[in-house]
């Protein structure tokens, strides 16, 4: 396994993280515990969950993700000190109407001890808003993620599904707070099929010394090799079908160049991520043991200039970050000045 700070941070993490919003809603516990402990015996060290993980709708499981990590956790008391530990909280939990949805500090306070308590543990190693509270003042926010640290019961503090001049703004309120250090990380949905994030939530992170964790590496399973069955199973839905048919294209263009180079789409797509700037942790979202490790061969692949070059031909991003791509008329490169 590879290793890489995280962020600013002195936080060592491995380049692959485990994410778990599928257990509970399709991955049973038996399966979650095998894949959990085959992730430990491999190095990965950084499990990434929350709260709301467990189902798809407020109500009856949610916290199931949780509380299968807090029972695996259990079985060893080892197992705790070998991981870094990583939720959120802003998604409604029971779907009532007040107070359930955001990130005031009414609900943070409220949902961190929740989370602790179906974890079974005693801190969270990173603890994010899993997005944007347009209702709530950051001041707010960043107060009661302060009294986290303070209290010992969060070490470190991330954004996820943010933009630029948010990520700007909170790192701000964190230095007023008290939190010198920050937030240490973004996470967001960046992938071959997702490459908006190039114009200006990444040059944020790196302004700020900010690390990137990147959910739906895979983009919800359309760059695994959809092509060769996109009549089986979940593809076989209706919204699937209607995606595979917007870019089937880019999707052939895609899985031929993945077969010309005797690597799997699910592989080439992870390591294309690998090979980004600023050390970029991907974050496995597995249902079974089998697509666990099918994927962890991507930590190997190196991908030559020439194949970047063709990806990119593929799969295009934006012509420069901003401000430059702002300026841009198709065939003609502007630089702001």
């Amino acid at each position: 396994m590879k290793y890489t700070k995280l962020g600013k941070s002195g936080l060592d993490v491995s380049r692959l993280c485990l994410g778990t919003m599928n257990f509970g809603p399709h991955t049973e516990q038996k399966e979650a515990f095998e894949i959990m402990s085959k992730a430990v015996d491999e190095g990965i060290n950084f499990f990434d969950t929350a709260d709301v993980y467990g189902a798809f709708e407020p109500g009856e499981g949610r916290g199931r993700s949780e509380e299968m990590i807090g029972n695996w956790l259990a079985e060893d008391p080892t197992r705790r000190g070998k991981i870094v530990l990583a939720s959120k909280v802003f998604g409604g939990m029971t779907g009532g109407p007040v107070n359930d949805q955001g990130l005031s500090a009414y609900k943070i306070k409220r949902c961190c001890e929740d989370s602790l308590r179906r974890l079974q543990t005693d801190h969270l190693d990173i603890y994010m808003g899993h997005c944007i509270d347009l209702n709530t003042p950051r001041e707010e926010t960043m107060q009661a993620m302060e009294q986290l640290v303070r209290e010992g019961k969060v070490t470190y503090l991330s954004s996820c599904n943010s933009t630029g001049w948010h990520m700007a703004a909170m790192n701000e309120e964190a230095k007023k707070a008290g939190l010198r250090a920050g937030l240490i990380a973004e996470q967001c949905g960046y992938s071959l099929l997702r490459r908006s994030f190039e114009l200006e939530v990444i040059p944020a992170a790196r302004e700020y010394d900010m690390g990137i964790t990147a959910w739906a590496p895979l983009a919800g399973g359309l760059l695994s090799g959809v092509l060769a069955k996109e009549k089986a199973g979940r593809n076989a839905a209706e919204k699937v079908q209607e995606q595979i048919a917007a870019l089937r294209p880019q999707l052939e263009a895609w899985e031929t160049l993945c077969a010309e180079l005797g690597e799997t789409p699910s592989n080439v797509a992870v390591a294309w991520l690998l090979s980004r700037p600023m050390n970029m942790v991907p974050i496995l979202g597995p249902r079974t043991l089998d697509h666990f490790t099918s994927v962890l061969p991507s930590l190997d692949i190196q991908l030559s200039e020439e194949t970047l070059k063709k990806i990119d031909a593929i799969f295009p991003g934006p012509a420069a970050e901003a401000p430059n791509a702002y300026w841009q008329i198709p065939g003609i490169l502007y630089k702001y000045k």
